[in-house]
């Protein structure tokens, strides 16, 4: 079975516009995100999926000279550009991560991989009750249930988010939620305004490197409650 891990990135952003390539402790954010999420065990691939715009060429650029593959595809039909790669890199298994993570965290993607067991077609973190901090959201589907997302989504808006068709119908889908014993989902660890990047960047400080686990955020945390405050009020974009 071949995983393959598609992390969606582009150099448009409404609230802090090329943010993916910002330096995070001396090197792009996404180089952080790509090399933590390589460290995962399950995954036999990582591809960054980006769009044809040429605005995204500094993308393509970064994920030439790490020697990264990349698939270009539709800025707006995310759910396409998904299946495009997948079907470019012969993917049985889509683990769909998205590079505004720089925290991304490999026992975690790990644990929602092993979470797809033979008669579940789509696992994740994020679907029904979330426990984890957002920032390590994973989504791990067979092909054939992209494919079939694929096929079946009709509507612009959710395309765009690539599985809202399987959150607007998850009855038609066999579905496992992975969570976590303690509830951390008013953790807000994803980068999508300057102050998701300072709290990135003063956690990435603390540590000066980035093989720290997500537990030893959430200690570190524990020890500098006053980190929280920096984006306490950032409001998480809502999907249609």
């Amino acid at each position: 079975m071949h995983i393959v891990a598609i992390t969606q990135a582009r150099m448009g952003s409404t609230r802090l516009p090329g943010k993916i390539l910002l330096d995070l402790a001396g090197a792009p954010m996404l180089v952080r995100h790509v090399e933590r999420l390589m460290r995962a065990s399950t995954l036999n691939q990582v591809v960054v999926a980006t769009t044809t715009r040429p605005v995204d060429d500094a993308i393509a650029l970064v994920c030439a000279a790490q020697g990264w593959a990349c698939f270009r595809g539709s800025e707006d039909d995310v759910l396409d550009r998904y299946y495009q790669a997948a079907c470019a890199y012969h993917a049985d298994v889509v683990v769909r991560v998205t590079s505004d993570c720089p925290m991304i965290d490999p026992e975690v993607v790990d644990m929602v991989v092993t979470a797809l067991t033979p008669e579940i077609e789509y696992a994740s973190n994020v679907l029904g009750t979330r426990t984890f901090p957002r920032g390590l959201d994973v989504e791990v589907i067979r092909f054939a249930t992209l494919e079939r997302m694929w096929h079946e989504d009709n509507n612009p808006e959710w395309r765009e988010h690539v599985t809202e068709y399987l959150f607007h119908y998850p009855e038609l889908f066999a579905t496992r939620t992975v969570t976590w014993s303690e509830d951390r989902s008013d953790e807000r660890w994803t980068v999508d305004t300057p102050e998701d990047l300072a709290l990135v960047r003063t956690i990435f400080e603390h540590f000066g490197h980035d093989h720290f686990t997500w537990r030893d955020i959430i200690a570190a945390q524990a020890a500098h409650p006053s980190w929280k405050s920096i984006n306490r009020n950032i409001v998480q974009k809502v999907v249609p």
